[in-house]
């Protein structure tokens, strides 16, 4: 599941749990739907707006100089970001789509949820491709130059993509097993989101297992190069400034995984706290949890690698300040 079909899902589930109100709850909440459904919509609508003017203006930076694009991590970190945005973008769009009570037709909807998915798992794969960068920086120093090339870069940007798309297109033709010729037409009757479009126990099973396998892969991955470092650090050939600097950034990008893999808990945390709340506390607080589980760590990627990289930062501030010029 991408994280905008996760919070679709928990929102159904709490909304089943929470059928069993009393009517005088159930008149207060539909009282205030359309009063709720604007404040609620804005608290999502605004910071993520915030957060795509930043990665907009990080993915604008990153290709703004000739050393950005002529550096396999910057060009990483581009990719990344790309990723994160448009994932966060298409998040955005089905959020405010549910919340305006829209209803898309099955292409439409199915074509917005695989983005939402590709855009996803294209997010941890680039993780690892970034680790194993900076493992060979360290570890093979003299070696680096020429593994690490813009055409190799090149080269495994296209197989995290292209990995990804079979992935999506393996689980468009698992769809081939629904019955649509008994749908009476293309207009949906709900909301969409991936628990709409995945219909049977196969697919289900699948997504599951395909997210655990890769958050696993990525996890074992990312740990490895760290260790790595962490025992290369330990040799006097080593440089150890570098070293450092890439324990630091290894560090980022484990933190990062699991910011990834915090969404996964959103589920589980909403349906305790829908035991405990009212309903009308507990929309308010299942739009925290989007914003600071799913939304925020999209963000997070170019506020830390912008602001700690001194190569980047001082660009960055400048297009942040909304300065056209060019920086010196």
């Amino acid at each position: 599941f991408s994280n905008i079909d996760r919070f679709i899902l928990s929102f159904l589930k709490c909304l089943s749990e929470m059928s069993y109100a009393t009517p005088s709850q159930n008149n207060t909440t539909v009282g205030l739907g359309f009063l709720e459904r604007v404040m609620l919509s804005t608290l999502t609508t605004v910071p993520c707006c915030i957060f795509l003017f930043i990665n907009g203006t990080m993915l604008f930076t990153l290709r703004s100089k000739s050393v950005f694009c002529e550096t396999s991590r910057y060009i990483l970190l581009y990719n990344l970001l790309f990723a994160d945005t448009v994932q966060m973008a298409l998040s955005q769009l089905l959020y405010i789509l549910s919340s305006c009570k829209i209803r898309l037709t099955y292409p439409v909807c199915g074509l917005l949820v695989m983005l939402a998915n590709l855009t996803n798992e294209v997010s941890p794969l680039t993780l690892v491709v970034m680790s194993l960068e900076r493992y060979v920086a360290v570890c093979y120093p003299l070696r680096h130059a020429t593994i690490i090339t813009i055409r190799n870069t090149g080269v495994a940007i296209f197989v995290v993509w292209t990995f990804c798309s079979l992935n999506v297109l393996t689980r468009v033709l698992l769809l081939l097993n629904f019955p649509f010729e008994n749908l009476e037409s293309l207009q949906m009757k709900q909301f969409c989101s991936t628990l709409i479009m995945f219909l049977d126990t196969i697919s289900d099973l699948y997504d599951k297992a395909y997210i655990c396998f890769l958050f696993i892969s990525a996890g074992m991955a990312v740990i490895s190069s760290y260790v790595g470092v962490i025992v290369a650090a330990r040799s006097a050939s080593t440089d150890k400034a570098l070293a450092r600097k890439a324990h630091k950034t290894l560090l980022l990008h484990l933190v990062q995984l699991g910011l990834s893999l915090s969404s996964t808990i959103h589920n589980p945390m909403l349906i305790a706290v829908s035991k405990v709340v009212k309903w009308i506390n507990l929309v308010r607080i299942q739009n925290i949890f989007y914003v600071c589980i799913i939304l925020l760590p999209r963000c997070l990627s170019a506020l830390i690698y912008g602001l700690r990289d001194q190569t980047i930062r001082p660009v960055l501030v400048h297009y942040l300040c909304c300065r056209l010029t060019r920086p010196s």
